[in-house]
């Protein structure tokens, strides 16, 4: 609920952005791209000011949710000067709300649980407004020894599981089958590193290091190198790769432009362009909005398909997770982990730049 410590960063913002947002009455129903594109100037305010928080070490940040029409902003005690000044020049309204704990607070709480935890509990989840934590849990018993100093949640749910373009050729591109000894995924997104090396990105689990990576055809790929088995990504050393992925149905040839990557926000509508679901679907899987950030060893981002769909399907694994890019083709967001139903669990791009050191170019 709005406190009464909320306001609005800027009229003039709140102008803009509400003309940005706005689908004019003559031009038809609003797509799930169109919802997408809409929430660009959020996105470009909420990166904003995540840049400032990261900068300046800010301890009572808590999360950041995009809303429909505005970007709250969940801290606990008072919003240092510098943040409240990124946040007046960003394109969309800023609501101020007061958080219980801080982000940093919660991911202390989350190693404790995660150390007492049990078997029923399958994920530790923050929720961006730091009102405590969300645990995942197998039945309700499963967390009664569970002993923090902040607030918890039980949801009873089916944990997310591993969800291990027909025929892709040089240079390599992402959302494509690729064959990893007897597994078949999707390839992620062509990425580099700071010596200017190329790798394919995709799952973790698809396979582990110096396992053959082909095409369905068998064509040579790659030789799988780097993998950070907890937080389910890898790497595919292949030197012939193209900033593009695929975004059609199965047998498409239909690709996009990949022009870098960026954040990910909790209220966030993405897509993910998994083989199997554009084989069944006939297009990628889309409006599924980001609901939490994990705090766990695996520290995934779970979302979920808001008209109820499945949002993956095995061999969707490593797909591609993107945004729209205001100038055209997509915003790498991420990689497909698992599904249950209509929830996904991806792990986020920073993590991969975190761990790798590598980076989309624009």
């Amino acid at each position: 609920m709005r406190t009464a410590r909320t306001i609005t960063a800027m009229a003039a913002a709140a102008v803009t952005s509400a003309a940005l947002i706005t689908t004019p009455a003559t031009a038809g129903p609003v797509t799930d791209w169109d919802r997408m594109l809409a929430q660009q100037p959020l996105v470009r305010t909420a990166d904003a000011i995540q840049a400032e928080v990261r900068r300046g070490g800010h301890a009572g940040f808590a999360g950041l949710v995009l809303e429909d029409d505005h970007v709250a902003l969940w801290w606990k005690g008072d919003v240092p000067a510098a943040v409240r000044d990124t946040a007046s020049q960003g394109e969309a309204p800023v609501a101020f709300e007061a958080a219980r704990h801080s982000e940093a607070e919660l991911r202390e709480a989350a190693e404790v649980v995660q150390a007492q935890r049990g078997p029923g509990v399958h994920a530790i989840k923050l929720p961006a407004d730091g009102s405590g934590l969300v645990l995942g849990a197998t039945s309700e018993f499963a967390t009664r020894a569970v002993d923090v100093d902040v607030p918890v949640r039980t949801v009873v749910e089916e944990p997310l599981a591993p969800v291990s373009r027909q025929n892709d050729a040089p240079p390599w591109k992402g959302g494509a089958t690729i064959v990893l000894g007897n597994a078949a995924c999707t390839s992620g997104f062509s990425v580099r590193n700071g010596d200017n090396a190329r790798f394919l990105l995709t799952a973790g689990h698809c396979g582990n290091p110096d396992v053959r990576v082909t095409d369905p055809t068998g064509e040579y790929i790659g030789t799988a190198g780097a993998k950070h088995g907890d937080h389910d990504i890898m790497l595919i050393p292949t030197g012939n790769v193209v900033n593009q992925q695929y975004v059609g149905g199965g047998d498409s040839n239909s690709t996009e432009v990949v022009r870098g990557w960026g954040d990910v926000y909790t209220g966030e509508y993405l897509c993910q362009s998994g083989v199997t679901s554009a084989r069944v679907t006939g297009a990628p899987v889309c409006d599924i909005k980001v609901l939490f950030f994990y705090a766990d060893r695996e520290d995934l981002v779970e979302g979920e398909q808001v008209n109820g769909r499945p949002a993956a399907r095995a061999g969707d694994s490593g797909g591609p997770v993107y945004g729209p890019s205001s100038s055209g083709g997509v915003i790498a967001k991420g990689t497909v982990t698992r599904a249950a139903g209509a929830r996904i669990g991806f792990q986020d791009f920073r993590t991969a730049s975190r761990d790798f050191g590598v980076y989309i170019p624009l």
